[in-house]
This record gives structure tokens, C-alpha cells and sequence, in this order.
């Protein structure tokens, strides 16, 4: 087991409004983890719509997913935020007054004194791909995601999808990998015009291989796979050697376990004390398109302000002897020195 890491608050979820939290909380002297399932942080506006264009950000005209992602981050940089990204909060456990021990999927365990649930409509889940019999070895020798590029060092890996993760982990790894094939159902792929033109690059030099077609069936024994059969578009079905598959066919979104951490419930979403953004667990807050209230709006803008009116509440959690004094960051030094500009 790794050390449990300490801090004020874990934040589940590293979307926008996540992200503004940690701006929010800084200001109070609140130091924060964040959580997300996402290799990346940005949430659905990272992961959904990239360069779609967002409109109604106040004061700013016309931003994309990435750009707004990108202003946040530097926006929070005096904070130091630590990321722990591509996992998954599985419990949030009562271990003090207040005090909680929150665990991810991959084993890591944190304590707080609050947890900030910025979830936007659950977590992202991976598409299991339309392979008869792939229950089996999942988690054992197909996997949805990379969280240890070690694990596929000398091996046969086998990469299914043909959008930037696929293309992104076909180059990552190449050079690790005994030998590598990158399967696709057609010779034209939705990833960035540099990654496909590195990867056919590599190809070219027998450096790796490229398959058009489906993978059909999976070969093995006690979750461990030895080989796929893949039918051409010509119908030919051949056999390829690999213990090691990674299927990227998108995301969806799912609840997932938050259903499950004692939170009073309603169509799906949390509910919270409007003035504070509070759950009905003490110390757990959820904040942006997770929560309902009556009114709510599911806009950006909404969940920048519940994550002001959250830090507020939060403070009394984490600094119970200290007297919050409200300042503006336009006239208060002591806030401008900590965003490093007086």
C-alpha cells in the first residue's frame, strides 16, 4: 500500500469548474489534490468539444474547451495543485470530525477535511468494443487505459481505434513494445495529421504494423490473452499474435460509484444547501452540473459560483480557529501576493 497522502481537500474532478475551485480555495490558504478518470485535466470541455467554441464565459466573447482549460490552469499556478490523473475515487469513508479517507481505484488513499465533488455528469467510462468474449481478460490483459507504460514493456501489444488516444499510445509505445499492431476498420483515422503521419512513418520502416479490419475473436486462457483474429474488409480473417490489448472506441458517461458515498440523491444528481453548496454529509460539497438545486442551470458560469460560495463553508473546515475575513483580489495586497502580482 502507498502512503496515504494528506491534505485540506480532495476535488473530484478536474473539468473547469474543478479546476476554478482550486483558485477559489487558494485564496482562503485551502491546499487541494485534485482526482480525475481522464488522462488529462478539462473534463467534458477537454474531452467532448475541444475546439468547439464556448460563448457565454462573462468577459470573454468566444473561447474552445482546450482554450478555457488551458486559462484556468494558469490562472491557478500560485496554488500548486497536484493532479492525479487517469483514476478513479471508489470510496469516501467518515474517519474524524470533520475528517475523510478517500480511496481511488488504483489504491491510493487521501485524507481531508473536505471532499469537493466537481464531477460534471458522472465520470467517463471507456466503450467495451463488440467483441464476443473480451469480459474475461479485462483488467488482466485488455485494458482501457494506461496507467503504467511499464507494464507493456517487451510485450505484443495490440491497439484497436484509430482517434488521438489510439494514435497517442501507438507512439508512446512503439519503442517499449516487443512488437506493436495498430488495428483499424478503415485507412483513415480522426487523430491529429502529426500522429497519423509518424505512425505511417513507422510503419513504412517496419517498425511497427498496421491492420485494416475488425478484430472478431480473442485467444487465451485464464484472462491472458495470446492472440485476435481480424477480418479484412475483403472478408480474410487472419490470426495475430498479441498478449496485451488496449481498445480505444470513445467514452461515455456514467454515474459511476458516486451513488454509492451516502449522499442524498435526486434524479441522479446530488442535492445541496444552496448557500453553501453542501451535500447532506457534512464537509462534502458538490459543485457544477453533479449537483441540483431548485433553479439550477447547468452552465459553466453557475459552477463558478457555487465553488466561491463552497470555499467559503469549506474554510470553516479546514481553519476552524481562523476568522474569515471576505477581500476583494482588485484591493487586497495580501491576496494579490499570494496570485504573485502585488
Amino acid at each position: 500500500m502507498s502512503e496515504t497522502i494528506k491534505t485540506d481537500v480532495v476535488i473530484i474532478g478536474a473539468g473547469p469548474v474543478g479546476l476554478f475551485a482550486v483558485f477559489e480555495l487558494g485564496l482562503l490558504d485551502i491546499k487541494t489534490h485534485l482526482v480525475d478518470i481522464l488522462d488529462k485535466v478539462g473534463g467534458q470541455c477537454a474531452e467532448l468539444y475541444p475546439e468547439k467554441p464556448i460563448y457565454d464565459i462573462p468577459g470573454i466573447p468566444i473561447i474552445t474547451g482546450n482554450g478555457l482549460s488551458e486559462a484556468l490552469m494558469e490562472q491557478i499556478k500560485p496554488f500548486h495543485p497536484t493532479f492525479h490523473l487517469g483514476e478513479m475515487v471508489t470510496t469516501i469513508e467518515n474517519i474524524g470530525d470533520p475528517l475523510y479517507r478517500v480511496t481511488t481505484d488504483t489504491g491510493k488513499t487521501f485524507e481531508c477535511k473536505s471532499v469537493v465533488i466537481a464531477a460534471g455528469g458522472g465520470s467517463f467510462q471507456p466503450k467495451r468494443p463488440p467483441i464476443v468474449g473480451i469480459e474475461p481478460y479485462e483488467d488482466k490483459s485488455v485494458f482501457y487505459a494506461v496507467r503504467k507504460m511499464e507494464n507493456f514493456r517487451g510485450k505484443d501489444v495490440m491497439i484497436v481505434g484509430g482517434g488521438d488516444s489510439a494514435l497517442d499510445w501507438t507512439l508512446n509505445l512503439q519503442p517499449i513494445a516487443k512488437r506493436l499492431t495498430l488495428v483499424h476498420r478503415r485507412d483513415d483515422f480522426r487523430g491529429a495529421p502529426d500522429s497519423v503521419n509518424k505512425m505511417r512513418a513507422l510503419v513504412a520502416a517496419g517498425s511497427m504494423d498496421l491492420r485494416i479490419g475488425q478484430v472478431t475473436d480473442l485467444e487465451g486462457s485464464d484472462g491472458q490473452l495470446t492472440a485476435a483474429s481480424i477480418k479484412d474488409k475483403d472478408g480474410t480473417v487472419s490470426r495475430v499474435a498479441c498478449d496485451a490489448m488496449l481498445p480505444f472506441f470513445g467514452l461515455t458517461m456514467k454515474l459511476g460509484p458516486v451513488s454509492d458515498w451516502g449522499l442524498e440523491m435526486e434524479d441522479e444528481l446530488v442535492k445541496v444547501d444552496v448557500s453553501t453548496f453542501e451535500t447532506n454529509r457534512h464537509g462534502i460539497f458538490a459543485i457544477g452540473d453533479i449537483n441540483t438545486y431548485p433553479g439550477k442551470l447547468k452552465l459553466i458560469l453557475s459552477g463558478f459560483h457555487e465553488g466561491a460560495l463552497m470555499a467559503q463553508r469549506v474554510h470553516h473546515y479546514v481553519h476552524p480557529q481562523k476568522r474569515l475575513v471576505f477581500q476583494y483580489t482588485t484591493s487586497s495586497t495580501s491576496l494579490q501576493k499570494k496570485l504573485g502580482v502585488a
